[in-house]
């Protein structure tokens, strides 16, 4: 009589990869989650499907950073190098590739830094764009703009479809919230802004209609799937989301999400598996259909079929 169940096929593991060795290890604001070589996250993703985990969402470390990300669009960047490892080793494992550049930047921003110190826009997507020709070459299934640029999935999508990768899927950011959850994951993935903050591109946790409007626009402009980020505060948002719009919704349990309740459970307050398989069925229940989630490697093992 169950409503509601989450199911294996509807989780997705982040990932980090580094390009440097002395940069893997444990990430020690997100127990039980590090960062992995690319030999590490080939054996990670057979692990990840032999439990039943099918879906992977990749974030790269380089080991060069500059002002305009251009480790990010090297044809053998970390990102590149790692989705040809996994597509060679475990193929059944559909890999999406975020697409951003703050941990590729040295300020730490997601975009180009014009001369005002302002991200620019329609730079920013043009460099967008240049790096995802090569995730999609080196044979990623989605891609997943996440830099909150205006106009960067129409523009994603005309470049792939122009280039033959229209089999290539755009998994949207489309209501990607100025958060104060994201903290752990700036430590794993490098990523503190230098100056200022994400706020003038990213939105503001108040609002709502906006996050509608947003997804409606990356909808016309040709995402796949539509995401909603972090998870638990916004369960309104992706509630109202599955009401107004017909396709894939995915939601993300963001690391500080991860992080309170992973501290929670260590400290005795509260009962560690109820508490997670509680979690994940809420946005189910809320109207999620795929939930990128730090537990899903942790839940699998639980309920292993």
């Amino acid at each position: 009589m169950r409503e509601h169940r989450v199911s294996l096929d509807s989780l997705i593991q982040p990932l980090f990869v580094v390009e440097r060795s002395a940069d893997a290890g444990p990430i020690s604001s997100m127990p039980g989650i590090e960062r992995f070589t690319v030999e590490g996250i080939v054996d990670e993703c057979r692990q990840l499907a032999q439990l039943g985990i099918h879906s992977v969402l990749l974030f790269g470390i380089p080991a060069r950073k500059d002002a305009i990300a251009s480790s990010n669009y090297d044809p053998d960047g970390i990102i590149q190098r790692a989705t040809r490892a996994i597509k060679v080793a475990v193929p059944e494992i559909t890999i999406i590739a975020d697409l951003c550049n703050c941990e590729y930047t040295d300020h730490g921003h997601c975009g180009i830094i014009d001369e005002h110190g302002n991200v620019d826009n329609d730079a920013t997507v043009a460099l967008l764009v240049k790096t995802a020709l090569t995730y999609a070459q080196a044979g990623v299934d989605a891609i997943g703009p996440s830099a909150m640029m205006d106009g960067q999935v129409e523009a994603l999508r005309s470049a792939l479809d122009a280039h033959k990768y229209n089999r290539v899927a755009i998994m949207a950011y489309s209501a990607k919230y100025a958060s104060a959850f994201y903290g752990p994951f700036r430590e794993a993935a490098e990523a503190t802004p230098q100056f200022g903050d994400r706020s003038s591109y990213q939105m503001d946790p108040a609002n709502a209609r906006e996050a509608l409007r947003e997804i409606a626009l990356d909808i016309e402009e040709g995402a796949d799937i539509v995401m909603i980020k972090p998870g638990l505060p916004y369960l309104d948002i992706v509630r109202a989301a599955r009401d107004n719009f017909d396709v894939p919704i995915a939601v993300y349990n963001v690391s500080g999400e991860y992080s309170m309740l992973k501290a929670a459970i260590a400290n005795g307050w509260l009962e560690g598996d109820r508490a997670v398989d509680e979690m994940l069925v809420s946005f189910v229940r809320a109207g999620a259909d795929s939930i990128i989630t730090y537990f899903a490697k942790e839940y699998a093992q639980r309920h292993e079929v």
